[in-house]
């Protein structure tokens, strides 16, 4: 059992199976979010176009000094939404990390595929997970990327066949995209490397509610909303 330090300065003792362990990983599963999809520049940290920056000067930022490269390896091999991606550099085989999406800085490169109308992985339709205190805003305006680069859409609700990520697990509202009409007004969208389809909308950053095909209403219980 290896002697720790998390970020807080609290000292302890971590096994892999401990529910210390656990909480310690999904601080740093959630530090590494930050920085990776926001935080960069604050921070002072190098990230390059396609996304990627060396694990080695993550680790050497006093809010990642506690964490070895093994903590970072584990929480990306288990992180069940497979937000990040590591790999050694082509180069000089240093590893390196990135997230696979959410960003609000400008990543130029990150290997997105881009949905064809009419091909195999055209979805009809795509899901946005949100809360239904947004749901009057979301009916008059449509959803807007905010923020970050992208609207992100799933394939379907969290726990359905092959839903990986896309949306959070605790969102109460399910608005449905009618993708090929949107790809048909030249809006496009794309896959990421974690199967997260993601659009940045029309030239205001938005998916108007004319792309709506449906809303849900998740809990308590499961109930169509209507659009109008």
């Amino acid at each position: 059992m290896a002697q720790y330090s998390d970020i807080g300065g609290r000292r302890g003792r971590r096994g892999r199976g401990s529910r210390g362990g656990e909480d310690r990983d999904v601080h740093l599963s959630k530090s590494m979010s930050y920085a990776l999809r926001h935080g960069v520049n604050q921070m002072g940290l190098h990230m390059g176009t396609d996304g990627f920056l060396f694990v080695e000067e993550l680790l050497a930022h006093p809010q990642f000094r506690s964490y070895s490269l093994e903590d970072v390896e584990r929480v990306v091999a288990t992180n069940d939404k497979q937000r990040f991606k590591l790999r050694p550099h082509p180069e000089d085989g240093r590893m390196q990390i990135r997230a696979n999406q959410g960003h609000t800085v400008q990543v130029m490169d990150l290997e997105l595929k881009p949905v064809l109308a009419g091909s195999p992985d055209c979805p009809a339709e795509a899901v946005h997970g949100s809360y239904l205190r947004n749901w009057t805003s979301i009916q008059q305006q449509g959803l807007r990327r905010m923020k970050r680069t992208h609207i992100h859409l799933a394939s379907g609700l969290p726990g359905e066949d092959g839903v990986i990520s896309g949306m959070r697990k605790d969102s109460d509202l399910a608005v449905y995209i009618d993708v090929p009409r949107a790809l048909a007004d030249g809006i496009e969208f794309f896959w990421s490397e974690n199967s997260v389809l993601l659009t940045a909308g029309d030239a205001e950053g938005k998916l108007l509610p004319k792309y709506f095909s449906r809303a849900l209403r998740l809990r308590p219980t499961r109930s169509i909303l209507p659009l109008q």
